[in-house]
């Protein structure tokens, strides 16, 4: 099975440390974050994944090269930040022939079961899943409502009037059906958030992630992941 692993992004909240290091590779507990995605992947039966590129390319190609593990690992460049289905649009071959892939943002720290949530989407003969988590600022994240056979019938990015506190946790599997709403003329950026995922409401099922996941992407978060992941990694 193939991952796209999402992992472009500046990491413009976490300045100054992004200056000298991609959001990507900023260590949790003396591991860089790739690296732990990197481990997760492989341990629930992903093969290959391609990573996008933008801020600091050198040193996540370095990185790259210098992991040792069973991962097939790809990397593309992109100039200008395409956003998160505009990078996936535009790779679209390398996840041709699959039945399903998985689409993951790798400015989460999380361990996930990953396999749990294929069996899941499996089981429902889902067209998309979308993992979800509480959260407790529903204003900033994608919100979605579930029906009682947790299909999702309302997603929008960044409500002013929230409909549920379940917010979208930037993992998905997916399969080709999903091309159908990447076609036509897109924006640039072209987000999941924003562009997507309204379309595929009735279509999609959520997945209650009930593992460890934080978006390390403010000072605040990240300290969180710091001081909790020890822990985690080790199976406390």
């Amino acid at each position: 099975m193939k991952a796209f692993l999402l992992a472009a992004g500046l990491g413009t909240r976490l300045k100054p440390l992004t200056d000298s290091i991609p959001k990507c590779l900023v260590p949790i507990a003396g591991q860089p974050l790739l690296g732990i995605w990197f481990e997760l992947c492989a341990r629930h039966g992903i093969s290959e994944v391609l990573v996008n590129l933008h801020h600091l390319p050198e040193m996540v190609r370095a990185f790259v090269a210098a992991w040792r593990g069973p991962l097939r690992v790809t990397t593309v460049f992109e100039p200008e930040l395409l956003g998160s289905a505009g990078t996936v649009a535009g790779q679209r071959d390398f996840v041709a022939g699959e039945s399903a892939f998985w689409i993951l943002y790798a400015d989460n720290l999380t361990d996930v079961d990953l396999g749990r949530m294929l069996a899941f989407h499996h089981t429902r003969r889902a067209e998309f899943t979308i993992g979800l988590a509480p959260t407790d600022t529903p204003r900033e994240k994608g919100i979605l409502t579930l029906d009682a056979d947790g299909r999702v019938v309302d997603f929008t990015e960044k409500p002013r009037e929230p409909r549920s506190n379940l917010a979208n946790a930037g993992i998905y599997i997916a399969g080709p059906s999903l091309f159908e709403s990447l076609n036509g003329p897109q924006p640039c950026p072209f987000d999941f958030g924003f562009h997507v995922l309204p379309r595929l409401v009735g279509r999609m099922h959520g997945y209650a992630i009930t593992e460890y996941l934080e978006d390390i992407g403010t000072p605040a978060a990240l300290a969180a992941a710091q001081a909790h992941w020890p822990r985690r990694a080790a199976g406390l």
